[in-house]
């Protein structure tokens, strides 16, 4: 044990589950616990000895031992902290040196005895030892224990201890006086616990966290001993000590705090803040002396509330949200906690979000001397802002979020493609006017219409993302959106066109629609993220009735369940099956020097027959969507017979070279390519379109 803790000795605990053997040595008889007895005997070097008695420790419970060299009693008490790892088994107790005896003295009703000032020496009336600092009293504790016999055996051992983590020097731990708030006094515990379970805690688990540490935590010591801080605003009789405190006194000094600032509490003597007149209740005296102590910081911060939502007339109390590190369900949610429901009955909040630490790249925390911090402002710098933002939201805050160089790179790239796509959709909408060129729902293409329902499903999973604050997949979502259904597929197939058709087509407009609506959308769900972006995109969006000024005073955007099609959604995760198929049998034909370009393609396709019905007379359709330049929908009879067979039965795909010439200003392999002479170098479609444009 610690030998300068043993002058304030009260009790000596046992295991109230271990045996213990009374063991004869010389003419002694010695107690210790059962298991222990051969460690202890070969320790110490003791061989002669004999086990005269075996007993429960409830049989010792309640008996009085003597000091070993004060005239004291110490009484035998038992505690599930005692441990068969070293020792006897029977535990040093001294309630003020420790939180285990502490807890332990509170149970058994032991005085709170602590005999060392705040110096670290020991007070007038320890026996022999006051006036010494109680590490340099170690030895001298051992030599007064040999002196009276009572030491078996003395030897150093290594451990941990802890230390100030500011100063680096060995903390003492003593039991003093404070101010506490009692977590069973007008049941604040019970109405703690209730609270919890009437907030939204995010992630799920941190309700589980909360709850436990309120369930189990002691009474809640509020008071500090700093030299500046909130004070704790009592006074006390300096004849008797009694303390001294009403409402009058209190208004006085919220008066005096107002005008002058808390600070005046140590600056003013006491008669400043005490009624004239002020006696004391126990003894009469009229002279007072101020608490020095101040309060626990954490109550600063748990009464926030009161001083911020209370005050403001444009906010509410309680708040919506708390946010903040996972560290503070111990801090700040705590303590908010307590305070709220102490004094207003409600938890100060309605949800609770919770987020983990940056980290670097490979999950260690970041340090100067590790050389793997990354500063905000060089990100700024290298990246811009919207990129620092874009990190924020792709990363799962509920885990501790790692950032580096690769991620930050990876992320650029990104906002790289979501930036393109917008750029994208704006460059084809030039000629637009959506007051003049919008095409009913009705009367849009097939392909614009699955755009509509894709951009719907998407709408809908990153509106839920937001309502639950998963940000993560709010970015996963827009992201995949963009590179696989829009640029990779939907934008690919439209650029014919957008490109060939004439300006005022339906089939044009058509496109345009959709692609002025998915605009609209996505720059309102990016802006909460990417906010200098979705403000610059804003600014060329063509013109429409109801159009703000700013994409951030415009609403998130609505669900349109009338673009919402199950046989819709089904012909489009039919066509990406086939389309996957195509693919590869493009692939193939290029590595067999077939083709060059898919458009030098010319597909047969013979599909299973409950898919026919969904594709039969929209070949033209699917030479579009395949990006070839001819497609054929064939019996099984009619495909060659070495067409490519996939693992949907009935589906082949066959590749062959198209027929005709290319046509120069489509690129569309055609048969009709050099039939007018006028234009003998464009195929009929683009002869169309020429002529239509007066070209």
């Amino acid at each position: 044990t610690t030998p300068w803790t043993i002058p304030a000795n009260l009790a000596i605990c046992l295991h109230p589950d271990f045996e213990y053997s009374v063991i004869e040595v010389g003419d002694e008889y010695w107690v210790l616990a059962k298991g222990l007895v051969e460690r202890f005997t070969e320790v110490c070097n003791i061989s002669d000895y004999k086990e005269v008695l075996t007993l429960p420790a409830d049989q010792l419970a309640g008996l009085n031992c003597k000091h070993p060299f004060i005239d004291r009693n110490s009484k035998i008490i038992l505690g599930t902290h005692v441990t068969l790892e070293d020792g006897t088994g029977c535990v040093h107790t001294a309630p003020g040196h420790g939180r285990e005896d502490y807890e332990m003295g509170l149970e058994y009703g032991l005085d709170i005895y602590s005999p060392v000032d705040d110096e670290g020496k020991f007070t007038d009336d320890v026996e022999f030892f006051a006036g010494q600092h109680v590490f340099e009293a170690n030895a001298a504790v051992n030599e007064k224990l040999k002196e009276v016999g009572a030491l078996i055996k003395e030897e150093t051992i290594e451990h941990s201890y802890p230390h100030c983590w500011r100063c680096k020097q060995p903390i003492i731990f003593r039991a003093t006086e404070q101010w506490f708030i009692s977590m069973e006094e007008n049941d604040l515990r019970k109405k703690a616990l209730e609270e919890i379970d009437r907030v939204e805690w995010i992630p799920k688990w941190g309700r589980e966290r909360i709850y436990g540490m309120i369930a189990n935590r002691p009474d809640w010591c509020i008071s500090r001993q700093r030299c500046w801080g909130v004070p704790i605003t009592v006074f006390y009789c300096e004849k008797c000590g009694q303390l001294i405190q009403s409402e009058e006194i209190f208004e006085k000094v919220v008066s005096l705090f107002n005008e002058h600032g808390a600070d005046c509490w140590f600056d003013m003597p006491p008669e400043k803040f005490l009624p004239e007149g002020t006696k004391c209740p126990e003894c009469g005296g009229e002279s007072f002396v101020k608490e020095t102590d101040i309060l626990d910081v954490w109550f600063d911060s748990g009464v926030s509330f009161a001083a911020v939502l209370e005050n403001r007339p444009e906010l509410r109390f309680p708040a919506h949200m708390y946010l903040e590190g996972s560290d503070q369900h111990r801090g700040w949610f705590h303590s908010s906690l307590l305070a709220s429901v102490g004094t207003r009955n409600c938890a100060p909040y309605e949800k609770v979000l919770t987020h983990g630490f940056v980290v670097d790249g490979e999950g260690y925390k970041m340090s100067k001397s590790l050389g793997n911090v990354i500063y905000p402002d060089e990100v700024i710098k290298k990246y811009g802002a919207e990129i620092l933002r874009l990190w924020v939201s792709a990363e799962d805050y509920r885990d501790d979020i790692r950032i580096s160089t690769e991620i930050l790179k990876r992320l650029a790239e990104a906002y790289r493609r979501i930036r393109n796509t917008c750029r994208f959709l704006l460059g084809n909408l030039y000629d637009f006017d959506p007051e003049e060129d919008m095409v009913p729902y009705a009367g849009l293409q097939q392909l614009d219409k699955w755009a509509l329902l894709r951009y719907q499903e998407v709408l809908r999973v990153v509106r839920k993302a937001y309502d639950n604050y998963e940000f993560h997949k709010v970015f996963h979502g827009i992201h995949n959106f963009c590179v696989v259904d829009m640029s990779s597929f939907y934008l690919d197939i439209l650029k014919d066109r957008l490109y060939v058709f004439p300006f005022d087509s339906i089939g044009r407009r058509s496109a345009q629609t959709v692609i002025f609506e998915i605009l609209v959308g996505l720059v309102k769900m990016i802006a909460p993220i990417l906010s200098f972006t979705a403000e610059e995109v804003w600014e060329y969006v063509p013109n429409f009735e109801g159009k703000r000024e700013s994409v951030h005073l415009e609403s998130f955007p609505e669900e349109r369940p009338e673009w919402i099609d199950e046989e819709l959604k089904n012909w489009g995760e039919t066509l990406d099956i086939i389309r996957g198929e195509v693919t590869k049998a493009l692939e193939e034909a290029r590595k067999n020097k077939v083709i060059g370009h898919s458009l030098d393609a010319y597909v047969k396709l013979t599909l299973p027959e409950n898919w026919q019905s969904m594709f039969e007379g929209r070949e033209e359709d699917l030479r579009s969507i395949f990006i070839v330049s001819k497609v054929s929908l064939c019996s099984d009879d009619d495909m060659p017979a070495d067409a490519r067979n996939s693992e949907v039965p009935g589906l082949r795909v066959y590749v062959e070279k198209a027929p005709g010439a290319k046509c120069e200003r489509c690129w569309v392999w055609s048969e009709t390519v050099g039939e007018d002479s006028e234009h003998p170098t464009v195929c009929l479609r683009c002869r169309e379109v020429l002529k239509r444009i007066g070209a």
